[in-house]
């Protein structure tokens, strides 16, 4: 009896612990009633309010489409502007449910920070921006150049390994925050600014003369930028991770906010040539949304609310924005680019 007691407690506290793995985020998000996401304290294209006041951007479409998935309801989030100093400690004290802030994914971030970077919103790489009428043409011309930079991140790292392996001997001039360095290097008193490029594209349309400022072609980093949640949440994390790829599945079968209706019309689960995986995706067959502690209709609400991952890149950084940027390496796997997701299945 004495060991029978000693194994019914066991059983008790396994349990426990059980249940308390079970509790995690999405249920704190639930029983809020909103989602807190951290952002950028402001980078056009990515995170920033509009001329209506309203947080638009890449990061922002992924809030929303997160929230989306959770509550079916893409207003259901409260936007938290973080700086590069305050993002991660924010993330880990439980300030914020996940971090949509143009953050790198790097080895000592993933491990050190005990942070986990679920999926890859936009890849990216560290350029050089100076104004055009220096005639600067590659970044390998600017030496002995004082170029601004944020401290305290990988830019700034990245920058002294590129200086010291082609020995420019740059003369860094150091900022808090980003907004701060494209101010000064607006201001002349940089030869050079340096940030991820799809940064500088967005961070010069708030120059004083755009069109006086180019970004060099020489890319020095990797620079995976995406979602990052907190370490051994993985229910969290799936949550985060699959809304990104739902926006890339519906790209891949030509699913927009404007034809989704027509889509599930021609999908019907009593359709013989319907396409399987659409179906499991907008829950017409099956309940993939079951395993992560969501509605069936999960993905569905992620699209209406957002649009595919094509939608969402064309409104806020793509060419016929004053961003520019083209897809490059974030076009989809089939179309040369590096956005891929795991099946439906």
């Amino acid at each position: 009896m004495k060991h029978l007691k000693y194994v019914v407690a066991g059983v008790a506290l396994l349990a426990g612990m059980a249940t308390a793995a079970q509790a995690g985020t999405l249920d704190d998000v639930k029983a809020r009633g909103k989602l807190l996401c951290g952002v950028t304290t402001g980078l056009a294209g990515f995170g920033a309010p509009n001329d209506k006041g309203e947080w638009a951007g890449l990061d922002i479409d992924l809030c929303k489409g997160v929230a989306a998935a959770v509550f079916g309801d893409a207003s259901k989030v409260e936007f938290k502007p973080l700086s590069a100093e305050q993002r991660f400690t924010a993330l880990q004290s439980g300030e914020v449910d996940m971090l949509a802030r143009n953050s790198t994914w790097t080895l000592k971030r993933d491990t050190e920070l005990k942070l986990d970077f679920v999926t890859v919103n936009y890849y990216d790489g560290q350029g050089f921006m100076v104004h055009k009428d220096t005639g600067v043409k590659s970044a390998l011309e600017l030496k002995g150049a004082t170029v601004c930079v944020q401290e305290g991140t990988t830019t700034e790292k990245n920058m002294g390994d590129y200086d010291k392996a082609n020995g420019l001997g740059f003369e860094p001039v150091k900022f808090k925050e980003n907004d701060q360095a494209r101010a000064a290097y607006d201001e002349g008193r940089c030869d050079a600014y340096t940030t991820d490029a799809s940064g500088l594209a967005g961070e010069r349309t708030a120059l004083k003369d755009p069109a006086n400022n180019v970004i060099l072609p020489e890319i020095i980093s990797k620079e995976p930028l995406g979602p990052v949640v907190r370490h051994g949440d993985n229910q969290w994390g799936d949550v985060v991770r699959w809304t990104h790829y739902a926006t890339l599945v519906a790209e891949e079968k030509g699913i927009t906010q404007a034809n989704l209706g027509e889509v599930i019309a021609a999908n019907g689960a009593d359709n013989a040539s319907a396409d399987p995986e659409t179906q499991r995706m907008l829950g017409i067959t099956g309940n993939l949304g079951e395993g992560m502690g969501l509605t069936i209709t999960w993905a569905h609400d992620v699209i209406k609310a957002v649009g595919n991952y094509g939608e969402i890149f064309d409104r806020n950084i793509g060419p016929k924005t004053n961003i520019g940027l083209e897809r490059g390496l974030n076009a989809l796997w089939n179309k040369g680019g590096l956005q891929y997701a795991p099946p439906f299945n």
